[in-house]
């Protein structure tokens, strides 16, 4: 695909909508543009990496290997996030790799130097990347907080209903429906707990209507409900 196509797609996304041209060559993204095949490693272990990754189509895992070699995610990057070291700085990576994840992906790179440039001339461009970031900490402070005061099904639940959050439920419709992009081991991973387990709460959850899941579609019929739920567990 020539530069100014990559341009213009990634102009469609919030985050990259106001740059001009000179900007994008002084992000030096041009050049850093990446397809990886699903499975494919965007970095593993990483100590020094200096790099920022935007998603712009497909599936990134995050993670890391335990002491006895299972693998711990942390989280699962959708298309338009950003990736890497989004605290602006080196050696806070220790560990952790970005794998391509469900199928192919496409993402281009850019160096912390580079895009803190770029943010001091871009006040706009700050606040919208502080309002990423600041979403990205919401997430895992959830996820500890439900770890640590919540049983499964109840981690279970409010997985559920902050998924609908962050795909962009704004509370105007009873029920919603989301991409499947998530087997029963990976929402295991990311609520701490065993696949059996959650195979057999998702099975009570269907039962009692509280979800409805298929190949492709997560549905919740009642939104509030469950939101009910969470509140009161």
């Amino acid at each position: 695909m020539p530069d100014d196509e990559k341009f213009i797609m990634l102009r469609n996304y919030d985050l990259w909508c106001n740059l001009e041209d000179r900007e994008y060559d002084e992000l030096n993204v041009a050049h850093q543009f990446i397809e990886a095949k699903k499975g494919d490693y965007i970095y593993f272990d990483s100590h020094h990496l200096n790099k920022l990754y935007f998603l712009k189509g497909g599936y990134i895992k995050i993670g890391f290997i335990d002491d006895e070699g299972n693998e711990i995610i942390k989280e699962i990057i959708k298309e338009g996030e950003i990736f890497g070291q989004f605290a602006l700085e080196r050696n806070n990576l220790n560990g952790e790799f970005a794998k391509a994840y469900k199928g192919n992906v496409s993402l281009c790179a850019f160096s912390i130097e580079d895009f803190e440039k770029l943010l001091k001339k871009k006040p706009e461009l700050a606040i919208k990347y502080s309002k990423q970031v600041g979403e990205k900490l919401r997430r895992a402070e959830f996820r500890l907080l439900n770890m640590l005061n919540k049983d499964v099904r109840a981690r279970l639940v409010a997985f559920y209903y902050h998924l609908a959050i962050m795909d962009g439920y704004n509370g105007s419709a009873t029920s919603y429906s989301i991409d499947n992009f998530l087997t029963h081991d990976d929402i295991a991973k990311l609520i701490g707990s065993a696949r059996q387990t959650v195979t057999t709460l998702i099975n009570q959850l269907e039962g009692e209507g509280l979800v409805k899941i298929s190949r492709k579609k997560i549905e919740i019929p009642d939104v509030k409900k469950l939101q009910q739920l969470v509140m009161v567990t």
